[in-house]
């Protein structure tokens, strides 16, 4: 971000915006919908025993669709594909495509099989709270169903990134609201017809899977880059992209570790725990989704190009671009997420099995993710920045790093929770992750920094701008949002109302301040090389 606007920069943030944008705003229908889903979910089911069960089941495959495909993969892929299209044209980049996917394809089959056969030891591993209880067996059951989703969801995520180095952003962008339609369908009128009705979910999980890879092959085939698929592991793209893999499935995905290592530690706390985590994390999602993946997606290829053309100054610029956007709309969406948790849960969810007492445990929980919501942010951008320099062994090392200080803290602060009485357990394990993002943020600054990149002055302009429109947002927030008494008096209606002019208020007056303070939208450019 800097304080003057260029026209004469060829290579000018407005492309990046523009696609960052396009990404961003389909992403809001997908997230929109994916709160719709959960609403559907936790009214139709409530947050107990049989809801974590499902939570369990499809947190599993989520968690390795994350942590390998859109994750590692996609990190380690989208620049060397990057690469050879910049250096050697799009033929060459057919290639590629088609050599890469056949190594895959043949990893992810044995992996689904392996994950199929072995889900009860794979539900007593992650969730060994449920050993010896009904939730055991059923999430199992459900593990069964659901596991397949990460070889269709990994194989949708090779054909995304290939769609975005060509400048697609707006079916990947979209593609996950088929998962959501899927879920809510099933939650809605498919369950009536199981003996046990939380097995639609799951069904509906497998058939999001079958109908996010179709569209994008569809896609691809339209522009003549369709795959096919071929083994050949000695091709040096394929050799690239393993190298590169390796190292990044720690590092590019930590954040998705440390939630994992939360759901085992919550499977031995009270019912609804896992519930709980997941709800406050899912909001915490909605600004990360938006904001910060869509700037790191369609960052990561320009970063790509520039670090493959050497154009270091372009490069840090762009880098920075990211930063910026990040602290623009992070601090805000921290601010907000603190101040109206409890009414966003009230509102959205507290309706037939989602009890008051559901509502105040999520909202505890989101209090403690929203405190590490920037880092969360940041990372994301600055990940970007290395992976787009081939770089995954540091991020490797700092995940790593985090990784273990975020299970120091879990048992730690749980013992302390514990000690003096506080309740909500697990909103300890929640503090614990925001903890363990910040450190990582700031390794991975540093690592960055001694790449040769520095926070330009604008930057820090920009970021103590952000700061005074966040607190005064916050503290007219604070003066004017009603209690929790009064949110469970009102009608649905009035809570929707309510919240609504709450979000739109804030949203206003730091605009207003950002304006005050001297914030421009032409700030949003780079200046030129």
């Amino acid at each position: 971000m800097s304080e003057q606007a260029t026209t004469r920069d060829p290579d000018k943030r407005s492309g990046l915006l523009a696609s960052a944008g396009v990404f961003s705003s389909l992403t809001l229908v997908s997230r929109v919908l994916g709160y719709v889903r959960d609403a559907a979910i936790f009214i139709v089911f409530g947050a107990g025993g049989i809801t974590d069960a499902f939570l369990v089941a499809f947190r599993f495959p989520n968690f390795l669709r994350r942590l390998f495909a859109e994750g590692a993969f996609s990190q380690a892929f989208v620049p060397v594909l990057a690469d050879v299209k910049t250096r050697d044209g799009a033929e060459q980049a057919r290639e590629v495509i088609s050599r890469v996917a056949g190594p895959l394809l043949a990893v992810l089959g044995v992996i689904t099989v392996i994950g199929i056969l072995a889900a009860p030891w794979l539900i007593a591993v992650f969730a060994p709270g449920f050993v010896g209880d009904a939730r055991f067996e059923t999430a199992g059951d459900l593990l069964r169903i659901t596991f397949p989703y990460i070889f269709f969801i990994s194989a949708t995520a090779l054909c995304a990134g290939v769609l975005n180095t060509f400048g697609r952003f707006a079916l990947p962008a979209l593609a996950p609201a088929l998962l959501n339609l899927s879920l809510i369908a099933a939650a809605l009128w498919l369950a009536p017809y199981f003996d046990e009705p939380i097995h639609a979910l799951a069904w509906g999980v497998f058939i999001a899977g079958v109908a996010q890879l179709g569209v994008h092959l569809i896609a691809l085939k339209r522009l003549g880059l369709l795959p096919r698929p071929r083994i050949h592991l000695q091709h040096p793209a394929v050799k690239r992209v393993t190298n590169l893999m390796a190292p990044a499935l720690l590092g590019s995905s930590v954040i998705q570790v440390n939630l994992l290592i939360d759901t085992v530690i919550a499977s031995l706390l009270a019912d609804g725990s896992i519930s709980w985590l997941y709800l406050s994390d899912r909001f915490v999602e909605l600004p990360v989704g938006l904001f910060a993946i869509a700037l790191s997606v369609v960052l990561l290829p320009r970063l790509s190009q520039h670090h493959s053309t050497g154009d270091h100054s372009r490069f840090n610029d762009a880098l920075s671009w990211g930063g910026g956007g990040v602290i623009l709309l992070a601090l805000p969406c921290f601010a907000g997420l603190v101040i109206l948790g409890d009414a966003l849960f009230a509102t959205l969810l507290q309706y037939r099995e989602f009890t008051d007492f559901d509502t105040r445990m999520a909202a505890a929980s989101l209090t403690a993710y929203a405190l590490g919501l920037p880092a969360f942010m940041l990372v994301k951008v600055l990940n970007a920045g290395l992976f787009a320099r081939q770089d995954t062994r540091l991020p490797t090392r700092i995940a790593v790093i985090a990784m273990l200080a975020n299970l120091a803290m879990n048992l730690a602060f749980l013992g302390v929770w514990r000690l003096a009485g506080w309740g909500a357990e697990h909103a300890a394990l929640a503090l614990a992750t925001c903890l363990a993002a910040w450190l990582q943020c700031r390794l991975l600054y540093l690592g960055v920094k001694r790449k040769g990149y520095a926070i330009p002055a604008d930057l820090w302009r920009t970021g103590r701008r952000c700061l005074i429109a966040t607190a005064v947002m916050a503290a007219v927030l604070l003066a004017v949002t009603p209690d929790a008494a009064a949110w469970r008096a009102w009608t649905a209606l009035e809570r929707i109302a309510a919240l609504f002019g709450l979000v739109a208020a804030g949203a206003l007056i730091y605009a207003a301040t950002l304006y005050a303070v001297g914030f421009r939208k032409r700030m949003l450019d780079v200046p030129s090389s």
